[in-house]
């Protein structure tokens, strides 16, 4: 799975197949079609492998850092990584990430775990709100994640230098009018 999520992140979901896998793990191939029966729950896999994995970095990030929460440069920060990657030096990761969140539309077998994993992502921000002493309701989370997913949108569109820059300067904003 971890091999099949590193192809994900680096190629997209064009570049998970059963022989790539395979060959990333170091294992034959009948490992992974004895392990993972068709494309899709190799795909599937991967996506729960490496969603769960960048939660899991956020939530140990949230907890070394929690009391630094309250500086607005710490909060963007922490939520920026958790929505856009923590790779500011290169804009293809950040693109391969919107790529693979527009293509699962049309992948329905991976639409039950995309609505567990948005569950999470957003329990798991209004938690960085909550520790940061701004307790902010439901539809606010989605409100900030979406002016952060249109602002880098819209950044890749206009050509920006820096799309994560500019959605931080965006969500600084944001927070600064309320939360």
């Amino acid at each position: 799975m971890e091999a099949a999520s590193e192809l994900l992140v680096e190629g997209g979901f064009d570049a998970v197949r059963h022989r790539a896998v395979a060959e990333r793990a170091g294992l034959p191939l009948a490992s992974t079609t004895y392990y993972f029966d068709s494309l899709d729950e190799l795909i599937t896999a991967a996506v729960e492998f490496h969603g769960r994995a960048e939660l899991a970095s956020c939530r140990e990030r949230l907890a070394a850092i929690s009391d630094r929460l309250a500086d607005d440069d710490v909060l963007v920060e922490l939520v920026l990584d958790l929505l856009v990657g923590q790779d500011v030096t290169d804009t293809e990761p950040i693109l391969l990430r919107y790529e693979r969140l527009v293509a699962t539309g049309r992948r329905p077998y991976l639409r039950p775990l995309m609505h567990v994993l948005s569950k999470e992502l957003h329990e798991l921000i209004a938690e960085i709100f909550h520790r940061a002493g701004r307790d902010i309701a439901r539809e606010r989370v989605e409100e900030l994640i979406a002016l952060v997913d249109g602002t880098m949108v819209n950044a890749f569109i206009e050509l920006k230098p820096d799309p994560r820059g500019v959605a931080a300067r965006m969500l600084r904003s944001a927070l600064s009018r309320h939360t």
